[in-house]
């Protein structure tokens, strides 16, 4: 296939990025999305340029750092998969593609498509853990009995990989998908309960203090989830929140 590709160029979060357009050539329907970008890499790389800078790590679809604005739609026009799993036969000859960062304000650009999801981690932070009886006297995990469906819900919220795809879906650049998927993964089960009410006031007020915005109520977070967190999270974020906020009054109330 011959392909053009728009590529969003910017040296850091501080710099006036642009599009700049790339033909590529030789591009065969089995390569993912990122080899093809290794191809152009490595031209740019010949011809003395300097190449496209990129997130990937694990390239097998649960890491989530690969994540790409593909024409428009976060990890491209496939359902449930992520760009490193996005494979050039979704693409005809002598297509445009249009490929850029994520764009949000709490994913600042630290140069041409990598983005700081840094906040992510401080959300997890301020609340996405259980405590955990490391004292030498510890409980056989499978001394608790859990609820099947329980453990089935938590482990489909526990899926997500936290590539921020939902977020740069959102007009709002809402964390609402991400954020109540943590806290659902916990919540579900009785070994989260312990820290139930701090975590999901504590989350949520991090959460605001990184700057996304608020739930639109579209969906559009779920449709391009490549692992396919629902709208059932934010619904159970949203009651765990106000039964925390009745127990625990704070002074910056959310909504």
């Amino acid at each position: 296939m011959k392909l053009t590709l728009k590529i969003w160029r910017q040296k850091n979060k501080d710099s006036k990025g642009e599009f700049k357009v790339y033909p590529i050539d030789g591009i065969e329907g089995d390569m993912s999305f990122l080899e093809m970008l290794d191809i152009l890499n490595e031209q740019l790389i010949n011809n003395n340029e300097e190449p496209v800078h990129f997130d990937h790590d694990c390239r097998e679809g649960i890491c989530g750092t690969c994540s790409l604005q593909i024409n428009g739609q976060p990890h491209g026009p496939d359902r449930l998969t992520t760009t490193c799993h996005l494979h050039m036969r979704s693409f005809s000859d002598g297509d445009t593609i249009v490929i850029e960062p994520f764009r949000a304000t709490a994913f600042p650009v630290i140069r041409d498509l990598v983005v700081d999801r840094s906040s992510f981690e401080r959300i997890q932070q301020a609340g996405g853990y259980v405590s955990v009886n490391t004292s030498g006297n510890t409980i056989d995990a499978n001394a608790i009995p859990v609820n099947k469906h329980d453990a089935d819900e938590s482990f489909n919220s526990a899926a997500c990989i936290g590539c921020g795809a939902c977020v740069a879906a959102c007009k709002n650049a809402s964390a609402m998908l991400f954020t109540s998927a943590k806290i659902s993964q916990y919540s579900l089960l009785p070994q989260g309960k312990i820290e139930a009410t701090e975590r999901v006031l504590n989350m949520v007020r991090q959460m605001d203090e990184e700057g996304f915005g608020n739930c639109t109520n579209t969906g559009a977070c779920e449709i391009e989830c490549p692992k396919g967190i629902t709208l059932v999270n934010i619904a159970r974020m949203n009651r765990e929140y106000t039964a925390a906020s009745l127990k625990k009054p704070l002074s910056n109330s959310w909504s």
